[in-house]
């Protein structure tokens, strides 16, 4: 049965898998010009209220890759005891490093105490942004602090089918792969080992 996937996770994710394949062994990246991040925050307007008027700059560019390479090294981190995708093993940030960017990147937004008192409850404090959503690697911080909280974190996994650099969310027990396509690059690959073997 598939579970349906969060905002914060789909945007997390989303994020991440601005690294793909490049259909040549290697991985090619989505975000190279600020160009491009403006086409990716507007194809996510749930990133920033106003995302359809967003332009990127390159200093918007340089903050975005750099919060992305701490997501990309938290979801190697989460995906543990498995390997992290191929894309990732050979530069991956240490840990505290890539904790003190998406902490430092979800800073950003000023946030203040908000009191809730409802009726025959004791009082609860809660930290409410002032200008919720204007920041961009402020916004895509807090969304992946969102998801690698929540539960959605014991469902990711790293795709390790042929060439493939992405990570997923598992969305059944019996599920290997990203998609359809990397599964069947991933069974004709052992169809060819064995008859190597077997040769």
């Amino acid at each position: 049965m598939r579970e349906p996937i969060g905002r914060d996770a789909r945007l997390a994710l989303d994020l991440a898998l601005t690294i793909r394949h490049d259909g040549n062994g290697g991985a090619a990246d989505d975000l190279t010009e600020p160009a491009d991040l403006t086409a990716w925050v507007r194809a996510h307007p749930e990133v920033l209220p106003d995302a359809g008027r967003f332009t990127a700059g390159a200093a918007q560019l340089a903050a975005v890759r750099d919060l992305r390479a701490a997501v990309r090294a938290l979801f190697a981190r989460a995906v543990r005891p498995a390997e992290p995708s191929p894309a990732d093993a050979t530069r991956l940030l240490p840990v505290p490093e890539a904790v003190r960017r998406l902490n430092e990147a979800a800073a950003r937004t000023p946030t203040v105490p908000v009191l809730d008192w409802p009726e025959g409850a004791g009082p609860d404090v809660r930290r409410q942004p002032v200008r919720a959503g204007e920041d961009l690697t402020a916004a895509l911080a807090h969304a992946v602090i969102t998801f690698l909280a929540s539960p959605d974190r014991d469902r990711l996994r790293a795709c390790h089918a042929p060439r493939c650099v992405r990570y997923f969310l598992k969305d059944h027990p019996r599920q290997e792969w990203c998609k359809p396509s990397c599964g069947n690059r991933a069974r004709v690959a052992r169809h060819h080992q064995r008859h190597r073997m077997t040769a």
